[in-house]
């Protein structure tokens, strides 16, 4: 029997509770790491109402909280899908190394982050000390082989992930491909360009919560919508499989094209020194 919405039928999905309680059933250890990085995400939000050290022009907790929450989504959003296999799949070699390198390699970059903003100090392109040039070598390491853990996730679901309705599975596994491929190819972007910011102000008040730039180009906006393929396209596939079940898959294919192009069009936009959107 396949579904076609994200949630299983033995999961209905009737509140955040239950949601909960499913993606802790679906993947232990992957959905107890998210959710511990949400609540430090919280504790950090309270430590920015408390803490007026400003860092480029923003609290100094502000970076931490923003990258607990996106990796803590990130594993979240992959114990979910881990769910979607069979059991002997989950336990299996290629699900244990995704599992662990989440969890390994977010834990190093989440604490150096966490700790540079404790000392008020920039995590990223910190290259001051021998040691700030190491860590931030290993933080671009750590980065890649994160957002790499999608392709072998997406290879299981796209083999055994037999419960999906073909339209979902074909949206789980592009939106996950297209996270490593767009979500690092930006980030890649950024460290060769030394920065996200293409002209403007330095230290210019950016987006609220966001922080992008008003006043010229940002790459960490192509960042941000490839690193979110990985939710993105999973629920407009869902949608799309609910609401037109006989055209859901070319259909997948035509709203993954256009977010390609969406995302291209935005990064050529912060390239060219242009905000997403200028105050």
């Amino acid at each position: 029997m396949s579904s076609t919405t994200l949630p299983l039928p033995q999961d209905p999905v009737r509140g955040p509770t239950t949601l909960l309680r499913a993606v802790r059933r679906r993947d232990p250890i992957l959905a107890g790491f998210g959710l511990a990085l949400l609540a430090l995400a919280i504790v950090l939000g309270v430590a920015a109402m408390l803490d007026p050290r400003q860092l480029h022009g923003e609290d100094v907790w502000a970076k931490p909280a923003k990258f607990l929450l996106s990796v803590g989504l990130f594993a979240l959003t992959s114990a979910w899908f881990a769910g979607e296999l069979p059991e002997a799949r989950r336990r299996a070699v290629p699900m244990r190394i995704v599992r662990w390198t989440i969890i390994g390699a977010g834990t190093f970059e989440l604490a150096y982050i966490t700790w540079q903003a404790a000392l008020g100090q920039p995590s990223h392109f910190n290259e001051s000390t021998p040691f700030h040039t190491v860590m931030f070598a290993l933080m671009g390491i750590g980065a890649v082989a994160l957002t790499a853990t999608t392709l072998p996730l997406a290879r299981e679901i796209a083999r055994h992930g037999t419960g999906l309705s073909p339209a979902l599975r074909l949206a789980i596994v592009l939106g996950l491909v297209l996270t490593f491929i767009l979500g690092a190819g930006a980030g890649v972007a950024i460290s060769v360009h030394g920065g996200h910011a293409v002209g403007g102000i330095p230290d210019h008040p950016g987006l609220p919560l966001l922080g992008w730039s008003t006043a010229g180009g940002d790459l960490r906006v192509p960042h941000f919508l490839g690193i979110h393929a990985q939710q993105l396209l999973p629920l407009a596939g869902a949608a799309l499989a609910a609401a037109w079940p006989e055209r859901a898959r070319p259909a997948v294919w035509l709203v993954s094209a256009l977010f390609v192009l969406v995302t291209l069009a935005v990064f050529a936009q912060a390239v060219a020194g242009r905000p997403l959107i200028g105050m």
